[in-house]
């Protein structure tokens, strides 16, 4: 991993959870696996709970990254989180309402784990999420051929099919379309509430969210 990529996932995780998160050490790769499993475990709790008490409705949970690589140690777990919410309420790098809360009933804000959120009504995958692979969701649980993929090093082999370079650049636009109006709306509503008694933090974090993930999909747009 890229020390930007590392730099933006610490960010976001810090922005998505409410805490610090570590970001100075490494871990085995069993360790880094056994995250993945507990967390796909307590997606399946969050999953049984009554809708009322569920922070956000995650609908499934996927292995991005060098998780799918070759056993070794690493800094860093990423992996996708899609959730039941409407694309417009899921821009890139802006975590859903409930998000933090979420993170703190799985564990997922105390461990070096940086997740993705993304809308269950469009596809897991962008620039950064290449060829996910799905370890649970609500229809089929977790997925332990693809956690025992993950354990022996070859979690690439069940990965998504890559796109075509037409369906790449067209998701891209999508993707960016949905990023600037979340830019456009947080920018509104940070300028009518930054003299008012709104805390700060409550507007500027989700306009600089906003901003930082229409920044990144510009950059990946093809034939920029």
């Amino acid at each position: 991993m890229s020390r930007t990529e590392c730099r933006i996932l610490f960010c976001v995780a810090v922005l998505s959870s409410g805490v610090g998160v570590r970001d100075d050490r490494s871990m085995k790769w069993a360790t880094a696996v056994g995250h993945v499993r507990r967390l796909a475990e307590q997606c399946v709790e969050m999953a049984e709970l009554p809708s009322r008490y569920q922070p956000v409705p995650v609908s499934a949970l996927w292995a991005v990254g060098d998780v799918l690589g070759d056993a070794r140690d690493l800094d860093w777990v990423k992996v996708a989180l899609s959730a039941d919410l409407p694309v417009s309420e899921v821009p890139w790098f802006c975590p859903p309402d409930g998000a933090a809360q979420w993170s703190e009933a799985t564990r997922l804000s105390k461990n070096p784990v940086g997740a993705w959120w993304r809308s269950a009504h469009a596809p897991v995958w962008n620039h950064r999420i290449v060829r996910p692979v799905l370890i649970w969701d609500r229809a089929g649980g977790v997925r332990e051929d693809a956690l025992a993929a993950l354990r022996d090093g070859r979690g690439a082999d069940l990965g998504q099919a890559a796109p075509t370079a037409e369906e790449f650049a067209a998701r891209m636009v999508d993707e960016l379309a949905v990023s600037r109006a979340a830019l456009v709306a947080r920018t509104a509503d940070y300028d009518a509430k930054r003299w008012g008694r709104t805390r700060l933090e409550k507007i500027a974090d989700p306009l600089f969210e906003a901003s930082l993930g229409y920044l990144d999909v510009l950059e990946a747009l093809p034939g920029r």
